[in-house]
């Protein structure tokens, strides 16, 4: 190898190494050992109260992790979203579903980003830490195209944090049109509690309910193609990207927290568990269930970073075969940490059985996650290899 040829891969190496350490500190940043403290402490009451307690939802606020992708001009923090993931992953090890609840509340700053500008400014003109709840399934939805906007009714099941949200942003098709999400204010809808579950109790994913039509003007509305094809005015190439890229992740990303909670939980509770602290150094069987687990939490962040560090380098713009790829890769977390977990938990011993036992609970948080459509990977395994066999892409949500 030429002189020139290693100074150069030094450099890049170098820059990389940056780039990461970068990321990693604008995370820290964003999730201080205050938040972090206040987070695991809250833990179990937010299990138990079936919402994240306020004062979790405050520490985020304080440090800035709910502004991470609002735009910098509407008092946020436009930061990227290796920055971000890395964030999220570390209040998921405190926990999970404050994790969730947060990821999907901030996400939303990035869809309301590429809205006509006067949706944003309703929102977060007054306050950039306003907080905005989802629910996309268009099921039980009605929308009437009138005059100048919709008239929207209807029933949407699993919005995350909807408790703490004072807007919605909800879907539903159109008939002869299509599918838009409609950005509403909490003065027009309702939240029915149904949230009775086995696992992530504290994401609060209640109903919204909207008895009789509101009025949604046409500039508070979102089109599904729009956000498909990209379509903004923000200064930042940052937003460029696809924006169902981020949402994808933000329901699959906190399990990766949660399993290295648990892989550490596991690993403190067999060592503390015998008078002979050196046993489990002779347990072949679990130190590789152990190394099987440490593998999957790093193939997971190995993937996910390297999806977006891949996007950054095209100016945050993929082609449609590397969204649809990404689109599967994130759908497959989740079921590589059901795996996971059920390598922990199968050895874990008597104690996990019992109720609120640390393992229980993440063995419930990981496999409740499965069942967001995002994380199941059947048709988006489809599309991919129809995609790759030269057919059209049938997914517009990429």
């Amino acid at each position: 190898m030429q002189m020139n040829d290693a100074s150069t891969i030094g450099a890049l190496a170098q820059s990389q190494h940056t780039v990461s350490k970068n990321y990693e500190d604008t995370a820290m940043q964003m999730i201080t050992d205050e938040a972090f403290n206040i987070i695991a402490a809250n833990a179990a009451a937010g299990r138990a109260n079936r919402h994240v307690l306020p004062e979790s939802i405050k520490a985020l606020e304080d440090c800035g992790f709910m502004r991470a992708f609002l735009p910098k001009k509407l008092g946020g923090l436009e930061a990227t979203p290796q920055a971000f993931f890395r964030a999220q992953i570390r209040i998921a090890e405190a926990d999970m579903s404050t994790a969730w609840v947060a990821g999907i509340i901030s996400i939303h700053a990035f869809q309301i980003a590429l809205m006509d500008e006067r949706a944003q400014i309703a929102v977060y003109g007054d306050n950039p830490n306003t907080r905005v709840c989802s629910s996309y399934n268009p099921v039980g939805a009605k929308a009437e195209k009138v005059d100048g906007g919709v008239m929207v009714s209807g029933r949407w099941g699993w919005s995350s944090g909807s408790g703490h949200s004072t807007w919605a942003l909800l879907g539903g098709v159109i008939p002869g049109e299509g599918y838009r999400t409609f950005l509403i204010p909490n003065s027009q809808y309702r939240i029915e509690d149904t949230w009775n579950v086995m696992g992530l109790q504290g994401t609060g994913s209640n109903d919204v309910v909207i008895d009789e039509p509101v009025f949604v003007p046409d500039y508070m509305t979102h089109k599904r193609d729009d956000g498909f094809n990209c379509k903004h005015e923000q200064d930042s190439a940052m937003y460029n990207m696809p924006w169902a890229q981020g949402f994808i992740r933000v329901v699959n990303t906190p399990a990766i927290g949660a399993l290295k909670s648990a892989l550490k939980c596991f690993i403190e509770s067999r060592t503390g568990a015998s008078t002979d602290p050196t046993k489990l150094a002779t347990d072949v069987e679990t130190l590789t269930r152990i190394a099987e687990v440490q593998n999957i939490i790093d193939e997971c962040e190995t993937v996910l970073f390297k999806n977006f560090d891949e996007m950054e380098a095209c100016n945050w713009e993929p082609t449609i075969e590397q969204r649809v790829l990404y689109r599967y890769q994130a759908s497959l977390v989740i079921e590589k940490a059901i795996k996971a977990i059920d390598l922990l938990y199968d050895v874990a011993g008597g104690r996990s059985v019992f109720n609120n036992h640390p393992m229980m609970n993440y063995w419930h948080d990981i496999h409740i996650a499965r069942a967001h459509v995002a994380n199941s990977p059947v048709s988006f395994a489809r599309n991919l290899g129809g995609v790759m066999a030269g057919a059209d892409n049938s997914d517009q949500f990429i």
